[in-house]
């Protein structure tokens, strides 16, 4: 789609209509019917001799007839010919020029007349104008550029091609105060904006600057939401991204989360949800994460999360929550972070029963005690934490929230590589959780089990013993060994692990019992020389072991 939200490009009265164009709008009988072909007539002598007053006669005539009656009208002018004519008459000297481009505007209206319209070669002409400086010319001229290209991808290119988007960008710089053109250039910005071909256009202008600077002015929701149909294609690409986020929209986006959070009427909450759903978007990608860290936004969620822990906008916690997770994510923000008391910000919602909100918890700690040994062995130690933990291991109605509570139990002991977090996982009845996620569909969720079962088994088995025998966990290596689908990181770190058990006498008697050795021994010769290096050392503990 291209510069029209539909067929009635703009709302009534944002921009003047055709009736509204017309000179004498008090002399209907000029343009009746019967009139319209010695219109078209006169006007093919008036377009060659360029009088003016005649030909601004013949283009009001025109205008009625098109307000009377669009598609017969449009059949008739499309059958005389005249059509080619409009090209040499959209010159910006003319008087006329803005009438014109209205006539076309309403001819284009009709899917059967864009086609010609292109084909008269009025799409030059009328790009062309939009550097006019006389705002009633832009009017039509965006009206008349918006309803040829309604709905073509092509047409929308050769715009983009022919660079309307800069002059557009230009435009709503110069003429912020006049609420039609604006309107104009947003309705044209939010459908090119679809086309990625335009995403570099825009990045060379100061879009993001003049977006951000209309939408702090802005106080009625339509007219934001017209904003908002802009921001949300722009946003996902990385370059507008960065300079939406330095022309300050986080801070005007959270700003309208602490406006809107607690009203009830239903368009408030769709803003909430519009803003918050940005919000999370542009805070996702290295640069902006570190640059809006290092602006002060961490202590403005959580203040706005301080707010909302009892009984609190969901909407609110959720996008709060997700975009501390993804400011988490760069390794130079984790610290910052965790001395600003995220940590303690977000435990607040331990008790939250709502499993989106339960997700992004669980998400943000994780990324946030990622390589972080301290912040990893503290929480690991916190009991609440760790229950609760076990608690969502099993929530199989909410598969996301029973994937990220085994990552961050597996991701804790990872992470603190400690005794005590073992100690309270084990406590807590979170071993036999970790087995089962060595059992996972996604390999990076085996992979992350295994890891921590061969650090427990290193640093705690005595402790860790029985229930990773009740668990099942030696038979369950044996078939990820004994599989051909298992990846080879799989088939490593489960040998890994079968080494690491040999130091506890019931689960070596019951690796034994398996025949390990006949299995390990057909992985000497795998593909992955890792594997094939872990399998030759296996089979050596297995054999001075038996």
């Amino acid at each position: 789609m291209i510069l029209v939200p539909s067929l009635e490009c703009w709302k009534e009265g944002s921009i003047p209509s055709s009736a509204q164009w017309v000179k004498d709008p008090a002399s209907p009988q000029r343009c009746h019917r019967d009139n319209l072909s010695d219109t078209l007539k006169k006007l093919k002598i008036t377009a060659v001799d360029r009088t003016d007053d005649s030909l601004e006669g013949c283009l009001d005539c025109l205008l009625q007839a098109l307000a009377q009656n669009n598609t017969e009208t449009s059949e008739k002018i499309q059958g005389s010919g005249i059509l080619h004519l409009f090209s040499s008459l959209l010159i910006p000297q003319s008087s006329c020029t803005a009438k014109v481009a209205n006539i076309i505007a309403e001819l284009a209206k009709n899917e059967f007349m864009r086609i010609p319209c292109v084909d008269a070669g009025l799409i030059s002409p009328l790009v062309q104008l939009l550097n006019s400086k006389d705002q009633e010319v832009l009017l039509q001229t965006g009206r008349a550029l918006g309803n040829i290209c309604y709905d073509s991808h092509s047409l929308q290119a050769q715009l983009i091609n022919m660079g309307v988007i800069p002059t557009l960008v230009k435009l709503l710089g110069i003429h912020c105060q006049n609420a039609a053109l604006t309107e104009m250039c947003l309705v044209a910005f939010g459908n090119l904006a679809e086309l990625e071909s335009s995403k570099e256009q825009f990045a060379s202008t100061n879009i993001a600057e003049e977006l951000v600077k209309l939408f702090k002015k802005q106080i009625e929701h339509d007219k934001r939401e017209m904003i908002f149909e802009v921001l949300a294609p722009l946003a996902e690409n990385d370059a507008i991204k960065l300079q939406l986020v330095e022309a300050g929209l986080v801070e005007c986006l959270l700003e309208i989360v602490q406006q809107k959070v607690d009203s009830d009427k239903e368009e408030d909450i769709a803003e909430l949800k519009t803003a918050s759903d940005l919000m999370v978007l542009l805070l996702l990608g290295d640069g902006n994460c570190i640059h809006m860290v290092d602006n002060g936004i961490v202590e403005k969620l959580m203040d706005l999360l301080d707010r909302h822990v009892e009984d609190g906008n969901v909407t609110v916690q959720h996008a709060a929550l997700s975009a501390l997770r993804n400011l988490a994510i760069p390794v130079v923000n984790k610290a910052k972070m965790l001395s600003a008391g995220v940590t303690e910000a977000v435990l607040k919602f331990l008790k939250s029963e709502m499993p989106p909100v339960q997700f992004k918890l669980l998400g943000t700690l994780r990324m946030l005690i990622d390589a972080q040994a301290e912040a990893a062995e503290q929480l690991g130690k916190n009991v609440k934490l760790v229950e609760r933990l076990v608690e969502w291991c099993e929530a199989k109605d909410h598969a996301g929230v029973m994937g990220e509570s085994n990552r961050l139990l597996s991701a804790l002991i990872r992470h603190s590589k400690s005794k005590d977090v073992i100690k309270t996982i084990v406590q807590s009845g979170g071993i036999k959780h970790l087995v089962t996620m060595a059992t996972s569909e996604h390999v990076i969720m085996q992979n992350e089990a295994l890891v921590a079962l061969a650090l427990i088994a290193a640093l705690e088995l005595g402790t860790a013993e029985k229930d990773l025998e009740s668990a099942k966990l030696v038979q369950i290596l044996h078939r990820l060994l004994a599989d051909e689908r298992s990846a080879p990181e799989i088939k490593y770190n489960s040998m890994v692990l079968i080494c690491a058990l040999m130091g506890s006498e019931s689960l070596h008697k019951e690796v034994q019992d398996l025949a390990f050795l006949d299995v390990v021994s057909k992985l000497r010769g795998h593909e992955n020389k890792s594997v094939a290096q872990q399998a030759s050392l296996t089979e050596q503990r297995l054999a001075v072991e038996s």
